[in-house]
């Protein structure tokens, strides 16, 4: 059976820990990895998260995509990253990962 779990590897930076906790906050089964100098992020199917949920955990805008480049030194899946939001996808899918149902940025706030 294939696997489709995807997600970033994040260091423990103040930046790191606001992505992983919208990541957390957004999808509460998410594994969690931590393995000392980073932590592991791992979702079924798809991981997604608006830079506004960034942002207001981190309580600053941050430079994107560069703030989150420098502390995601690699990641699962495919990786999309738009003006608004961060995907991570599972090499076998093909849709767009934006619709409004499932966008993290969708009406500003995070997927339920």
């Amino acid at each position: 059976m294939a696997d489709f779990s995807v997600g970033p590897v994040l260091l423990h930076e103040p930046v790191g820990e606001a992505v992983l906790q919208a990541i957390a906050a957004a999808d509460p089964q998410a594994e969690l990895i931590d393995r000392g100098a980073y932590v592991r992020v791992l979702t079924k199917g798809r991981c997604g998260v608006s830079r506004a949920a960034i942002e207001a955990r981190l309580g600053r805008e941050v430079l994107w995509p560069g703030d989150l480049e420098a502390v995601m030194p690699s990641w699962k899946g495919r990786l999309r990253i738009t003006r608004d939001e961060v995907w991570w996808l599972p090499w076998a899918e093909k849709a767009d990962p934006q619709s409004a149902q499932d966008s993290p940025a969708a009406e500003g706030k995070e997927r339920q």
